[in-house]
């Protein structure tokens, strides 16, 4: 409301620091906190469920922010007698006015959801679900090795994502592929996030039946295999294929994470905060494919995002092993 009212970059830009340092500590706590309502054998489908929800969230809150924001700009940029430097401040005053309303009512929600979790949800310690405790003496989690092979892997699937959803728009442009336009291909990319969507509500399912390791690495493999098809091929081939990714890339994030702090106890926040901290791949790793697309073109430079995934396969492929043998050992 500060930055709106003022009409401040600077306040605007340091709201968005502090709304993404929230969603950060929302991430740290919401993801274990759901790993541990239940069995800790289908925690990777409550955590695929939830993050489903986000994805719906992603999917339709643009819209329904584009209905608020831009058509009272619209109203006001055509009904305004204005000109020159007047007409453009005001426009930029009523740019600014316009969050007001939809961020009041997101701050109404959150509270009383916030209210709600509190006052209706069940409060625990670690040791009241059945998840196995692991190595109570260890001194850091960075010595628990499913908890640095699991911020690399989520270091590295962020970052293939993003990779391919930052590039898509001009992907799609190329004359090779779809030759398509640039509002045309913009309006593809709502299929690779939505795929996302659609296949976490169904790997909730999937992971109800089986292993999330297993899932995972097949998962990992029939990605790694469309973004490959992708740079061998062109034409509407190669579009389909890239953006069928998305459908692929659903379960990932929840299952890294919940193989990455199963067993853990006291220590599952901590290994929490650094599994989501390892999200900065998705600002980083598009950084190096865009350098690599200006030397070999951005077809080319998709052999990051496919390493991305040979990687995220072999994380399944050991996740599922050592699910199996702690199953074992429990037994």
């Amino acid at each position: 409301l500060p930055a709106a009212m003022l009409a401040s970059y600077a306040i605007f830009l340091s709201a968005q620091v502090v709304l993404a340092c929230g969603i950060t500590a929302l991430q740290v706590a919401a993801n274990p906190y759901v790993a541990a309502l239940g069995s800790s054998r289908t925690a990777s489908s409550r955590l695929n469920l939830a993050q489903a929800f986000n994805s719906l969230g992603t999917t339709i809150a643009p819209h329904i922010g584009g209905l608020f924001i831009f058509s009272t700009v619209a109203v006001v940029a055509t009904t305004t007698t204005l000109t020159g430097a007047a007409a453009l401040h005001a426009n930029q005053q009523q740019q600014a006015a316009s969050v007001k309303l939809p961020y009041i009512l997101l701050a109404g929600i959150l509270f009383a959801l916030a209210a709600f979790i509190r006052l209706r949800l069940p409060s625990f310690n670690s040791n009241t679900s059945d998840i196995r405790i692991q190595d109570a003496s260890a001194k850091s989690v960075w010595r628990t090795p499913q908890v640095v092979l699991a911020v690399l892997g989520i270091f590295l699937y962020v970052g293939g994502e993003v990779s391919i959803g930052s590039f898509l728009v001009r992907y799609l442009q190329l004359p090779n592929i779809a030759h398509m336009t640039e509002l045309t291909a913009a309006s593809y990319v709502s299929y690779y996030w939505g795929g996302a969507m659609v296949g976490r509500f169904i790997g909730s399912w999937l992971l109800r039946r089986i292993n999330a390791g297993v899932l995972l690495a097949l998962f990992a493999a029939i990605a790694g295999t469309l973004v490959l098809t992708s740079i061998l091929s062109h034409g509407y081939l190669a579009a389909i294929t890239i953006l069928c990714v998305g459908l692929f890339n659903s379960i990932m994030f929840p299952s890294i994470f919940s193989i990455g702090i199963e067993g853990l106890g006291q220590r599952t926040s901590e290994a929490a905060s650094l599994i989501v901290m390892a999200i900065v791949g998705g600002a980083i790793i598009p950084v190096a494919q865009g350098k690599l697309a200006d030397s070999i073109g951005i077809q080319h430079a998709l052999f990051i995002p496919l390493a991305c995934y040979v990687y995220v396969f072999f994380f399944g492929v050991w996740g599922s092993r050592r699910s199996a043998h702690t199953s074992s050992a429990h037994a």
